[in-house]
């Protein structure tokens, strides 16, 4: 289960999906936004916040629970890895996370056995601060997550969607080839 970033469902997300498909694995690519896409970050956030979190993450569960029973692999781009975070944590059939660009909170009383997580992320990321990975990165091992970090020095925050200011390819590359991996041994 592939969730957008707050762009919106944009054709780097059905890229990347395809990716993944011609890597041998099924993937499901719901539109949150329904059928609205951004042009700016602000312009997303503002369409986010107008929808609400609580409404958003209803609708990633309506999109996830007809697939659920197959043991989910969660993933999401930026808020779309917050939103899969919170959907793998919350779902004890769930086989694995992955994070490009973005993580959530999490709470204290957050447990999981042993769920396989990789985060792919730029470094320095301006929404994720290496202050905040840290205290995120101790909660999920503590949460019983076994977590694996890939940084991207130099990358901007969104650097797998070629369509964005923040593309790039080495590093984009770099994470599609560690990501795949990471889905084959799940």
């Amino acid at each position: 289960m592939l969730f957008h970033s707050t762009y919106g469902l944009r054709p780097a997300v059905h890229a990347a999906a395809d990716r993944l498909r011609a890597a041998g694995h099924q993937v499901q690519v719901p539109d949150l936004f329904e059928g609205r896409t951004f042009e700016t970050v602000e312009e997303g956030m503002a369409h986010q916040d107008g929808i609400g979190r609580d409404e958003l993450l209803k609708r990633a569960v309506l999109a996830s629970a007809p697939h659920s029973d197959q043991g989910l692999v969660y993933a999401g781009f930026s808020f779309g890895g917050s939103l899969a975070q919170h959907l793998a944590l919350a779902d004890e059939k769930a086989r694995g996370l992955l994070l490009l660009h973005g993580t959530a909170d999490l709470e204290d009383s957050a447990s999981v056995d042993g769920l396989p997580v990789q985060l792919h992320i730029a470094d320095p990321d301006p929404f994720e601060p290496h202050d905040w990975l840290t205290a995120w990165y101790l909660r999920m091992q503590r949460a019983g997550a076994d977590v694996e970090v890939h940084s991207y020095p130099g990358a901007g925050h969104l650097f797998t969607d070629p369509g964005l200011d923040d593309y790039d390819a080495e590093a984009a590359e770099q994470a599609w080839t560690a990501a795949i991996g990471f889905l084959d041994s799940l």
